[in-house]
């Protein structure tokens, strides 16, 4: 008995000492620098921030992480077996109470860009490390929410709750208030707040002993494009990571200090239409359908994109699930009827159209071939650039409710993939009475919305009303359809990455070799 008892205590003991391994893998002294200009909040939020799960470069596109097992009960209510032994980044338990405190504070301001906001109902203690969440109704998305309902400390909580944006709450401000491998140091990364630059440190307290593999991080949020290019290309030590437009490939071939890694995505560019406070032509569904016939997508994906993407005939990337099986009957318009052929006609509709642009500096290679073809029928672009995203989203999120301050008719984001897997990342601008949609009114579109959100992804079901959403947006020219781009990056020679096909930079798992700069 006195050997039982013996090993057991060794075994408490070694339990409560992983989590002060847990930063044993990351080099001393190690530094990596990434520059993120679209959605960084997304990118690295599952770096500092932990849910029940987390984004997965697999099928389903998550896998568990506070949670280690779950059941759906019936159509509303879902358990899950919780991970033991965890501890936030200032050492407080992890524990069913933890999500329960925390899920209270959703209730009271839930994020704002699904359906999550009405109809999550309560959360409820099983045992300590067992939860249940209850809901008012069928809502098949619930697991792709879960991964953004992530959990925080107490005093994070006390002070800031959850702050019922459209955006994802990520960290206000610096400090240990999470679960995830980097603790955020200096700076802060909201959807629609930022500083130009945050600064993350591994986390003593995490739970896995084999990450992260850095010891830091520095996120650059807000770079001029050509200025980012020459650091990532040019100047050892001043970037490691960034996203490089596709002309740019063959400088970063010859780059002494950075190679060329590109993936297939699920990732969307979306280029809004505002049917709100815009030009009153685009209010006319043969202008916006116009607009979209006279884009060349093949010249566009070819010349433009150096063929670093996919023909898409609406905003939704091709290799969603549910999409994909659309795109093979559903084609872009250019795939239809070549634009060449039907120049005089749509000269008719649009010549004299004069359109004000509003975009992130990154985007300017690819609105170089819009502004080509669209100048071919008489239309006109004059464009506002900017540098950052978060300007960029000051306009987005307040045309639905007519108070922007810009005027502007096209303007574009980089909508990369952050509901994993699933296509509401594209469709949520759809949603004609969202923050995120420009859209008119439009109450059958609104309605095959309400239909998706019963449905789960990968059911014959979902398939249906996906096509009938993808439809009715082609054929009222909602937005303007671009192809889908590959992930296209420059990245330091002595460092191992592997991108995501979606909207996630897993830091914790990248890793530096003896030469990197940091180490020298």
């Amino acid at each position: 008995m006195k050997a039982v008892k013996l090993i057991t205590q060794m075994l408490l003991s070694l339990i409560l000492f992983v989590p002060m391994l847990a930063s044993a893998q990351a080099v001393k002294g190690s530094h990596l620098k990434v520059f993120i200009p679209s959605l960084p909040y997304i990118y690295i939020s599952h770096s500092i921030n932990a849910a029940l799960l987390k984004p997965a470069n697999n099928e389903q596109g998550w896998e568990y992480d506070m949670a280690v097992s779950h059941r759906k009960v019936d159509d509303t209510t879902y358990e899950f077996d919780l991970r033991r032994g965890v501890k936030f980044q200032d050492g407080s338990p992890f524990n069913a109470d933890a999500v329960l405190m925390n899920m209270n504070y959703f209730k009271k301001a839930p994020f704002l860009f699904t359906k999550i906001d009405s109809v999550f109902d309560y959360a409820e203690k099983v045992d300590d490390y067992t939860v249940r969440f209850h809901l008012k109704e069928k809502y098949g998305q619930f697991l792709n929410d879960a991964i953004w309902i992530q959990f925080y400390t107490r005093p994070y909580l006390e002070k800031f709750g959850w702050n019922g944006k459209p955006t994802c709450p990520n960290l206000a401000e610096a400090g240990p208030y999470g679960l995830g491998p980097y603790i955020l140091k200096e700076g802060y990364i909201e959807g629609d707040r930022q500083t130009p630059k945050a600064v993350l440190v591994a986390n003593p307290n995490y739970w896995n002993p084999e990450y992260p593999k850095i010891e830091k991080v520095t996120v650059y949020t807000e770079l001029d494009s050509n200025v980012a290019i020459e650091m990532a290309l040019d100047r050892e030590g001043e970037l490691d990571i960034m996203p490089i437009p596709v002309s740019e490939k063959d400088r970063v071939a010859s780059s002494r200090y950075s190679k060329l890694v590109t993936a297939p995505s699920t990732d969307n560019i979306a280029i809004h239409i505002n049917m709100r406070t815009g030009n009153e032509k685009l209010l006319d569904k043969d202008v916006r359908v116009a607009l979209n016939k006279a884009i060349d997508q093949r010249r566009l994906l070819n010349k433009y994109y150096n063929g670093e993407g996919q023909i898409s005939p609406t905003l939704a990337a091709p290799l969603y699930p549910g999409v994909d099986k659309v795109v093979k009957n559903l084609k872009a318009y250019s795939e239809v009827q070549d634009p060449k052929s039907i120049r005089e006609d749509l000269k008719k509709t649009l010549n004299g159209l004069e359109l004000n642009v509003y975009t992130q500096d990154r985007f300017m290679h690819i609105w170089k071939g819009i502004d080509r073809d669209l100048r071919k029928v008489g239309v006109k672009l004059n464009f506002d650039i900017t540098s950052s995203e978060k300007d960029v989203f000051g306009q987005l999120l307040s045309t639905n409710a007519k108070k922007n301050t810009k005027e502007w008719d096209l303007l574009v984001w980089g909508d990369d993939d952050w509901y994993y897997n699933h296509p509401w990342s594209a469709f949520l601008v759809y949603r004609t009475h969202n923050y995120w949609s420009t859209i008119f009114p439009d109450s059958q579109l609104d309605g095959y919305i309400e239909d998706m959100f019963r449905e789960s992804v990968g059911t014959p079901e979902f398939d249906v009303v996906s096509e009938k959403i993808m439809r009715h947006v082609y054929n009222s020219g909602y937005m303007l359809f671009v192809p889908t781009p590959n992930k296209v990056l420059a990245v330091n020679k002595n460092v191992s990455y592997s991108p995501y096909r979606m909207a996630n930079m897993p830091l914790w798992e990248i890793e530096v070799s003896p030469d990197h700069w940091s180490l020298q």
